[in-house]
């Protein structure tokens, strides 16, 4: 598991102001070069939970090899606020909209972009595995095999997945790389490889419990051998008081 601590996500723009009134928002491929240099990019860390596993988007080669790999990324010129024009490039790029994308970081020159950007700003987004189609110049990949990527897109990668963690026990982000009805042990799975440790199984379904956040369904699903495991739904319990939070991060199998 990826282990990073994420850089601030706020940024100054007024050196460079005139990136926002431009009447221009330039896309690019990511894995196509300009002769320009680019000012400023936002770069995509799109992340779903596909065959077990937390994957990432990437351009790269479909048959599997690990050179040249980049996350997707937008040139920006600032017609468009930063979070309507992330948007838009991650629906070109899954074909559909995240269910989740907020911005991560910000990254400088001192590491390397594909671009060769004085500035990039990150986001990371959130895609349930029903959802997780992607343009044919992407393709996902475990985080493990995310290949040579730049460093600062290394550096935005590691970063998203430490914002992840931090928030991980105060905002459902786990559940919104589910489907609509899932099970406990693929909420698990995500729960363990977001935080980078096992959990206890029965603790972690008592600390669900505990905090009210699922639903259970007449619905069952074959996972291999053995009786068919029930299905759940996100239905945390309404509070007049703030949400509790289930501190799953405290199981740690001993």
């Amino acid at each position: 598991m990826i282990q990073a601590r994420a850089r601030p996500c706020c940024i100054e723009l007024s050196d460079s102001s005139h990136l926002v009134t431009n009447p221009r928002t330039a896309r690019v491929s990511g894995a196509r070069r300009s002769s320009r240099r680019t000012p400023l990019t936002l770069d995509l860390v799109l992340l779903a939970f596909r065959e077990g596993e937390i994957q990432v988007l990437v351009a790269g080669d479909p048959e599997g090899g690990r050179a040249r790999r980049e996350l997707p990324w937008v040139a920006y010129d600032g017609t468009e606020p930063l979070d309507v024009a992330a948007r838009q490039a991650a629906r070109e790029a899954l074909t559909v909209p995240p269910a989740w994308l907020e911005q991560a970081g910000a990254f400088d020159s001192r590491k390397r972009h594909p671009s060769d950007a004085a500035l990039s700003l990150s986001f990371v987004g959130l895609i349930p595995e029903s959802d997780a189609t992607t343009d044919s110049r992407y393709i996902w990949v475990d985080l493990d095999s995310a290949g040579a990527l730049a460093t600062r897109q290394r550096a935005m990668l590691e970063g998203a997945l430490t914002m992840l963690r931090d928030r991980l026990d105060f905002e459902p982000l786990a559940f919104r790389l589910l489907p609509s009805a899932f099970t406990l042990s693929e909420l698990q799975q995500i729960y363990e490889q977001l935080l980078g440790h096992a959990l206890h199984k029965a603790s972690f379904r008592r600390a669900l419990q505990s905090a009210e956040l699922v639903q259970p369904l007449n619905e069952y699903r074959s996972e291999g051998r053995g009786r068919p495991a029930q299905l759940f739904r996100y239905a945390p319990r309404p509070r007049r008081s703030a949400p509790r939070s289930a501190r799953f991060e405290l199981l740690e199998r001993g």
